[in-house]
């Protein structure tokens, strides 16, 4: 974000000060800055959970905003998600050992006939920093490769994505067979994506459409904190 970035000193700055320093090194894509950020602030005594939501989370949240204001592009969001996979490279192993708290289990992927991931990878790291445990399916995914990953993990949620009008559809294709299967009710439906709005997410079938990653998270803790009074038919 500036030309100074050199002049500054991590270890120099305080905790706030620090954390808002990482936010500009996230948005700018500095993976190292951010690495180095991270073991700051547990040598100071953080709790992992607390590096991981209010440095990375926070930051990348703002990341996802600009994004789909049009402010940042897909390259620049490549590198903000490299710079936070280095800091969750550091977190996770002690994610692990503190027991940090689990919310719940996602599989998630982009749907048959369309191979644009990046809103979709975006959900999943921000979703794993939210404490969710995710399965990504990667993009192209036809029918059976949700319903044979829905068998095997048992996740809370299904989450789906699409970037073309014409693949649009393809996500009622899911939901109908879950129907038809009996499954529907079991899981909680998320979809995302450019040219979806929430009139489409209710016409399909869907609990929920999720604008950009920070209202999937929001919209993920909700439903999966009420799940078992609220799924319904």
């Amino acid at each position: 974000m500036s030309d100074d970035q050199d002049d500054i000193i991590l270890a120099e700055l305080d905790d706030e000060e620090l954390v808002q320093q990482m936010f500009d090194d996230l948005y700018d894509g500095l993976k190292e800055e951010i690495e180095e950020g991270v073991q700051i602030l547990l040598d100071r005594g953080w709790e992992p959970y607390k590096v991981l939501t209010e440095a990375l989370v926070g930051g990348m949240t703002i990341v996802g905003h600009d994004f789909r204001d049009g402010i940042l592009f897909v390259p620049e969001v490549l590198l903000a998600a490299n710079a936070m996979k280095g800091g969750m490279a550091i977190l996770k192993p002690l994610l692990a050992a503190t027991g940090a708290p689990r919310m719940g289990s996602m599989v998630i992927g982009t749907v048959k006939g369309d191979i644009h991931d990046i809103g979709k990878n975006l959900v999943s790291m921000m979703m794993e920093g939210a404490g969710f445990e995710v399965v990504d399916l990667g993009i192209n995914n036809p029918v059976e490769n949700y319903l044979e990953a829905l068998e095997e993990h048992k996740p809370d949620i299904l989450g789906m994505s699409a970037l073309l009008t014409t693949t649009m559809p393809y996500m009622k294709v899911v939901i109908d067979t879950m129907i038809e299967q009996g499954l529907r009710d079991d899981y909680i439906v998320l979809v995302g994506g450019a040219p979806l709005n929430e009139e489409f997410g209710k016409a399909i079938g869907a609990d929920a459409y999720c604008r950009d990653a920070a209202v999937a998270v929001e919209t993920a803790k909700e439903y999966v904190a009420r799940k078992h009074n609220q799924m319904s038919a």
